[in-house]
């Protein structure tokens, strides 16, 4: 429960709508109590006419009282209105709130956040349980002032009238509360199962969607159909349980209200033998009885739903409450023209414990290219995510224009940057859109420019539509080779004063793969640029090379220096050239 607290601040924010809906609240329930009495009135006026002879005015009674109750129902219910599109609306307003401060939170968060938690995780914690912090927001907030308001205004009217019978008619409705909270309870549960399971179902639908092209390799439809079809008995199996406990709802509810109906007219009409009460006290204990049921109904509901709410918020509140490591120094933002340099810096990865970088230290002058070369896993990614601050090094310092990384403002730094990572991420639009992504800024003359870097200008011009082709999930409807183009050219029209590319070229063939080095060699006339690859035809062209070799730099140099060491660098040089000519 203390969990929801930390909502208690959206609450404020929107305290305006909360108050005005509590008021309308308070109104309609109000206006709610009198057809109550107009009804006793009518019946004992018309009783009173019968005994007295005088029938000649029961049409006017009946008449009047009728107009009344519709008059009274009519005004109730525009409150009943007005008390929803406050309460509701606001629910909605702090749902969008806390849907977009769970956004910005995602955005914070470091990589290794992300590392640790699966993405299915996170898009229902900002989906459905959202949805379940809105129900007690909204229907929760709005259920629970009203039974407190109907109730203090109807067990007042209860009791002014006959103590004995509101105790006797009272009765069955605590039994109704408690009976409702506990299939309330087994319906949510079975409802999380039910639930589960179509997640299971979604999950097992989207790898197969994903991976069809291997299914039907492998001639495995079989297989996969048979996984299929047992998960949806099992999803079939469980819907039926919970349709059978839902199916007892109702009838439990119409039951308990039925017997506190039989309990008011059998001691109503003992008290009104007595003269104690009248046969209108009765009508009226009647409409007050079944005005109390339903909300009594609601208040296992509603306990169940606060329980819902609470446990959703506190996944929320999980990584909500997360101070994002990499801090952000959002003053200075100077101009960054690349001068890059390394002082003794390490990097471990706190979920693997994984030392990727062993004190190395190197400089990048600007307007020049640095090669980055090394097997897998040598680190070589691992300077990329450092220079873009996706982590903070472990130990040592980055500077850039002799100022230390740390101290530059994010967005300022990144804006700097034009990165292709080596699993470079390609949006489900079309050419266009994924080429100016950084920049929505159209200009025809510089896209034509960067496709024509990358090689890519007769293969677009043969597509139907060209730059407005869209390439599908993940750019699906391309070429490997298409692909890592077209996100290199999306980081050279981003137009930073440095370039980063990781490993991006391994899917291009080398006759390209030349050309686009050339064209990048040109940019680094202007630019800085780091070209990182384990195949040295990519980086043969660098001003500088280091070469990694477990996390540490174990030579430096260009091409030619580095071939005369007949070290490391020589070795592999002369094994990949071999592999191109046989």
């Amino acid at each position: 429960m203390s969990d929801l607290f930390y909502l208690n601040k959206f609450f404020l924010k929107h305290k305006n709508l909360f108050i005005l809906g509590a008021i309308f609240i308070f109104i309609s329930n109000f206006f709610a109590l009198y057809p109550a009495e107009f009804v006793r009135k009518a019946f004992d006026s018309i009783s009173h006419n019968i005994q007295s002879g005088t029938n000649s005015k029961s049409t006017y009674i009946l008449v009047k009282y009728s107009f009344l109750i519709i008059l009274f129902a009519i005004i109730k219910g525009v409150f009943m209105y007005l008390m929803r599109q406050t309460i509701i609306v606001m629910s909605r307003k702090i749902e969008c709130d806390l849907k977009n401060e769970i956004y910005i939170q995602y955005q914070k968060l470091s990589l290794d956040f992300y590392k640790k938690n699966k993405i299915g995780d996170l898009m229902n914690r900002i989906s459905e349980d959202v949805s379940r912090v809105r129900m007690y927001l909204g229907p929760v907030v709005m259920y629970s002032i009203n039974i407190i308001f109907l109730f203090s205004l109807v067990l007042s009217k209860m009791f002014l009238i006959s103590k004995t019978l509101s105790l006797y008619v009272l009765i069955p409705l605590p039994l109704l509360a408690i009976t409702v909270y506990y299939v309330s309870n087994k319906i949510n549960s079975n409802s999380e199962l039910v639930q589960k399971q179509l997640s299971n179902i979604t999950t097992i639908s989207q790898e197969v969607f994903s991976g069809v092209k291997i299914i039907k390799s492998f001639t495995n439809e079989k297989s996969v159909f048979n996984n299929f079809l047992a998960n949806c008995k099992d999803y079939t199996k469980k819907q039926l349980s919970l349709i059978k406990i839902e199916a007892f709802f109702l009838p439990l509810i119409v039951t308990l209200i039925g017997t506190s109906t039989i309990l008011t007219i059998y001691i109503g009409g003992l008290e009104s033998f007595k003269g104690k009460i009248t046969t209108g006290n009765i009508a009226e204990f009647i409409i007050y009885v079944n005005m109390l049921a339903w909300p009594v109904a609601s208040v296992g509901w509603v306990t169940s739903i606060i329980q819902r709410a609470a446990a959703s918020q506190s996944r929320i509140n999980s990584f909500l409450l997360l101070k994002p490591k990499i801090t952000d120094n959002k003053k200075n933002k100077p101009f960054i023209n690349g001068d890059i340099v390394f002082d003794k810096v390490s990097l471990i990865y706190e979920n693997t414990n994984i030392k990727a970088i062993k004190n190395i230290s190197f400089t990048i002058k600007k307007r020049t290219s640095l090669g980055i070369f090394g097997k897998t896993g040598s680190g070589k990614s691992s300077v990329a995510n450092l220079i873009c601050r996706l982590y903070d090094s472990s130990s040592g310092d980055i500077f850039i224009n002799n100022i230390n990384i740390k101290n530059i403002k994010l967005s300022s730094l990144r804006q700097s940057i034009g990165y292709v990572p080596q699993d470079n991420y390609l949006f489900s639009t079309s050419i266009l859109n994924n080429i100016i992504f950084s920049n929505y800024k159209k200009n025809s003359q510089k896209i034509n420019k960067t496709i024509k870097q990358v090689e890519m200008m007769e293969e677009i011009n043969n597509f139907q539509k060209g730059l407005n082709t869209i390439i599908g999930e993940r750019g699906v409807q391309l070429s490997g080779g298409q692909r890592q183009r077209l996100g290199i050219a999306r980081s050279i029209y981003k137009d930073s004063e440095i370039l980063i590319f990781d490993d991006c070229l391994s899917a291009v063939d080398t006759n390209k793969e030349n050309k686009i080095i050339k064209n990048i060699k040109k940019l680094s006339q202007e630019k800085t640029s780091i070209i990182i690859s384990h195949r040295i035809s990519s980086l043969q062209h660098c001003d500088n090379i280091i070469v990694l070799d477990k996390g540490q730099i174990v030579e430096k140099g260009n091409h030619a220096q580095l071939i005369n060491k007949n070290g490391f660098y020589s070795e592999i040089y002369l094994s990949q050239m071999k592999k191109e000519i046989d």
